[in-house]
């Protein structure tokens, strides 16, 4: 299988993952919206986006779908599929319309777009976001006072996924210092070195530099 990816979060998230694993797979770094690109990889996936997974006769996309396929063939609990399964998807259903969505609806603006040349910085956008960051935040904050990870003993798809957006928060300027729960499950997070250098010995091109740079709050 062949894992395509690049910097970006969701493709990060999908390499972390199979690293953590040591899935049996190649990486090849890919820009499908590059010209002369998006009809090799529209056969793939019809909406051009990465990561993808892809095999002999078939392809899979979507970072959760990929986790997915991932742990069943390493055959890992990283993906639950015992009594742990409903609290993770809970935490997967949860976290991408709420905590994932705000660290998102934030680094849009001051990330995605400086990157890029999207625009100028939204405020009002970028207000909204950390309104929508602080109220997840808060119920994340209790909820790991008590608990080491998200879904049960050990380290699941879950802890991943929620984190998607954290290691871009030296421009997102995410105010996660008002959280030490967090921060603290966060840390056990960056100790992993999949999750922390995922690219590690990959062909991986960095992105393209944030010109007005903000330090981290983490």
């Amino acid at each position: 299988m062949k894992l395509y990816f690049s910097r970006n979060p969701n493709p990060r998230l999908a390499v972390a993952v199979a690293r953590h694993l040591e899935a049996q797979v190649t990486f090849e770094f890919a820009s499908p919206f590059a010209p002369g690109q998006a009809e090799r990889f529209r056969p793939l996936n019809p909406n051009l986006s990465i990561p993808i997974l892809a095999w002999p006769g078939g392809s899979l996309w979507e970072a959760d779908a990929i986790a997915c396929r991932l742990s069943r063939a390493a055959r890992s609990d990283f993906w639950r599929t015992g009594e742990d399964e409903p609290d993770m998807i809970c935490w997967l259903s949860w976290g991408k319309e709420n905590f994932v969505r705000a660290c998102d609806m934030v680094h849009f603006e001051r990330g995605t777009k400086q990157r890029y040349g999207l625009g100028p910085i939204d405020e009002q956008k970028v207000g909204e976001g950390l309104n929508e960051f602080h109220k997840a935040a808060a119920i994340l904050e209790a909820e790991l006072a008590d608990r080491q990870w998200l879904a049960g003993p050990s380290l699941s798809y879950a802890d991943f996924r929620m984190a998607t957006f954290l290691p871009f928060n030296d421009v997102a300027g995410l105010p996660l210092g008002d959280y030490p729960a967090l921060i603290s499950w966060y840390r056990q997070l960056e100790a992993i070195d999949a999750w922390r250098d995922p690219f590690e010995g990959l062909d991986a091109p960095h992105l393209p530099p944030v010109p007005r740079r903000r330090s981290s709050v983490m």
